[in-house]
């Protein structure tokens, strides 16, 4: 990334971007229908915005979001078809309707440099309408250079016209696509206790006995001590939700993040109030548990994730809308992913033996499975 953090070349999108496609290099099909796709969100957003005004808050970053997913396709198309994203940009806003940046240092509303900005006063809705027909140009075999041109200047036309920030747009999309596709480097992991002091932390290493008794309620114990309550399954198909302690588990060990699990262990980083009361809260508690819920529900439907190494985008995109504000929004969707699969692989298995061993690691960043007869 360029060192000047104001400043974003969009070689240095396209650099950082192509670490996350993972899609065929030899095949434009997915990636033409993808931008066809992703404008069609476009509009589809924009409608929102225009028909419910402030009726639709959310219309700024959700429009954010399907044009970053646009630029992100057109990167992968410029990539298959050996073509500088930069210089695409800069020939598409070296026709009229764009004024000229002054220098190869200046930044176009905090967009990137050598982009120049349209000075159309056009509506929303036309520059849409164009987009649209430029997009549905594209969809052929080997679509020309020249539409290409074409439909990236017609973008950042429409991006203008929804009021949006190039920058802004490719920064959002380059965190999003990065953070969902990437493993996270050591250097990117946090953690969230590391400056308190030992009875404020999580544990570094535990291993917590599950035990279901005849009345088929579940047990916790750690260091030979019962936490919590006994759980059942509190519905009348019976689903194993019982062992959901799990799920707390592996969030602490893998995101080393877990409100509930402080709650239960009476770890709560009390020594500064303002940790105590926003991220150790009865909220913060409620938001863990009602994600975990929802998690859940739809794992029902996968078979809880069993012979899954993915979870789907949309679902890790809910996840980070359901722990906006608080440390946890801080771990990428990746290390989230890693955590409820790694969860519901130990889940799967205490669910079956009807207990077992639940075995964390901090350092490691792992969570695992011991079945109660090898101890």
């Amino acid at each position: 990334m360029n060192q000047n953090t104001s400043l974003l070349l969009l070689s240095d999108y396209a650099a950082q971007i192509a670490d996350t496609d993972v899609l065929d290099p030899a095949d434009i099909g997915p990636i033409l229908q993808g931008i066809f796709g992703e404008v069609g969100g476009i509009m589809s957003t924009a409608k929102k915005h225009i028909r419910e005004k402030s009726a639709y808050p959310g219309f700024k970053l959700a429009a954010e979001e399907e044009f970053g997913d646009t630029l992100w396709y057109l990167a992968a198309l410029c990539r298959r078809l050996n073509l500088s994203l930069d210089e695409l940009f800069v020939e598409a806003t070296s026709s009229e309707g764009f004024r000229a940046v002054g220098s190869a240092s200046d930044t176009v509303e905090g967009a990137f440099a050598h982009v120049a900005i349209p000075m159309s006063t056009d509506s929303v809705d036309t520059t849409l309408f164009r987009l649209g027909r430029s997009t549905a140009a594209l969809l052929e075999s080997a679509p020309e250079r020249a539409k290409i041109v074409g439909f990236a200047g017609d973008y950042l036309h429409a991006l203008h016209a929804a009021k949006l920030t190039f920058a802004d747009v490719a920064r959002s999309n380059l965190r999003k696509a990065r953070g969902a596709f990437l493993e996270p480097q050591p250097e990117d992991l946090i953690d969230f206790d590391a400056d308190f002091g030992i009875e404020e932390q999580l544990p570094r290493a535990f291993k917590i006995r599950v035990n279901q008794r005849d009345s088929g309620r579940s047990y916790l114990q750690w260091n030979g001590v019962f936490i919590g309550d006994p759980l059942t399954d509190n519905i009348a198909d019976s689903d194993g939700y019982r062992f959901h302690d799990v799920f707390h588990l592996s969030y602490a060990a893998i995101l080393h993040w877990s409100p509930v699990m402080r709650a239960l262990i009476k770890h709560k980083r009390k020594s500064r109030p303002e940790y105590d009361e926003t991220q150790d809260s009865g909220r913060a508690i409620v938001v863990e548990e009602g994600l975990t819920a929802w998690i859940f529900t739809r794992a029902k439907e996968l078979n809880f994730f069993e012979d899954q190494e993915h979870i789907s985008l949309g679902m890790l995109k809910t996840i980070g809308e359901f722990v906006a504000g608080y440390e946890v929004s801080k771990c990428s969707l990746k290390l989230w992913e890693r955590a409820i699969l790694e969860g519901y692989e130990v889940f799967r298995r205490l669910r079956a033996a009807q207990g077992g061993w639940i075995i964390g690691d901090r350092a490691l960043r792992t969570i695992r499975y011991e079945p109660l007869e090898s101890t």
